[in-house]
């Protein structure tokens, strides 16, 4: 990959956060607090489902346990590389690593979509057809559902990257940006790009709207199918169930989203960092205390697991 001058760049550097070292210092430890804590939530949450002979055979936590697993790597792929270039001065990245992590990352975020749907699709066969429920979530079925957001989580982006990584790029070779964002790193491509810009962002919006669509579509036919439902008791149970699923939807594609509606001007590239910050670090964290927070089967399983170790412990 060559520049006007005939040199070949070999790397991008990540400006980062650009603040003087006593912030980025405290930056560093909420990160590192952040991400331990995400990983020990998530992790407790797939353990317990795969402890639980209970919660490992109902659809609603197998796909729970494996968005776990997706959030493990989702925060994995960007925070060990931010608490990096914050201990350092360079934020050096060679292009193909910044190619790959562009890949993982965007990949995992469209599996997060995936299992959003899922879940939501997991919601409406429950609520709205009861009777059919069982015969048509069985845990076979859903682990096809599992392979399914996995596997087309990370077909979307094989296109993109590759036509990326035929492209050369010129000076200067700085990325305002903390991660490696299709975005920037177009930016700095040699023209002509050809219509690579145009395909990234119909991918992105295609991905990301028709998982909006289903998840809105789905959640609305099951509020609706509530409203008409004459079980006080049962309706207010299910609509507490959902509310949470609707409080993780709304904050990671309300953020996504967001990066949709920046406004052109000087702020752009620090309010671009604020909100890749919040979905790639903040909603993981908070995912699985939403989830679990007013979920009385995983409070139960976890107690029923604390019970099991201390009654080993004592004999």
């Amino acid at each position: 990959m060559e520049n006007a001058n005939g040199t070949t760049l070999q790397e991008f550097v990540l400006l980062g956060f650009g603040l003087d070292p006593s912030k980025q210092y405290i930056i560093l430890i909420f990160l590192t607090i952040l991400y331990v804590l995400t990983l020990v939530e998530n992790v407790t949450i797939i353990t317990v489902v795969l402890l639980d002979a209970q919660l490992s055979q109902l659809p609603m936590y197998i796909l729970l346990s494996n968005f776990s697993w997706m959030e493990i790597c989702y925060v994995t792929t960007t925070v060990p590389r931010m608490l990096f270039d914050l201990t350092s001065s360079h934020g050096i990245i060679s292009i193909q690593a910044c190619l790959i992590q562009f890949y993982v990352l965007f990949s995992l975020g469209t599996a997060e979509f995936f299992f959003l749907s899922a879940m939501a699709l997991d919601r409406y066969l429950a609520i709205c057809h009861p009777l059919h429920y069982s015969q048509i979530m069985t845990p076979n079925s859903c682990y096809v559902l599992v392979a399914a957001c996995w596997f087309l989580g990370f077909l979307g982006y094989i296109v993109p990257v590759t036509l990326i990584s035929t492209l050369s790029f010129c000076g200067p070779n700085i990325i305002d940006h903390f991660l490696c964002d299709p975005g920037p790193i177009l930016s700095l491509a040699c023209p002509p790009v050809g219509n690579i810009p145009l395909l990234c962002q119909i991918v992105i919006n295609t991905l990301f709207l028709a998982n909006v669509f289903f998840v809105v579509i789905s959640y609305g036919v099951v509020i609706f199918t509530l409203m008409k439902s004459s079980n006080q008791g049962s309706r207010k149970k299910a609509f507490s169930t959902i509310s949470m699923h609707l409080l993780v939807v709304t904050l990671f594609y309300g953020s996504v989203g967001g990066m949709y509606l920046i406004p052109s001007g000087e702020s752009q590239s620090e309010f671009t960092k604020a909100i890749t910050l919040f979905y790639t670090t903040f909603t993981p964290f908070v995912n699985p205390l939403i989830y679990c927070l007013r979920n009385g089967q995983v409070k139960e399983a976890l107690r029923r697991i604390i019970r099991r170790i201390f009654v080993k412990a004592k004999v």
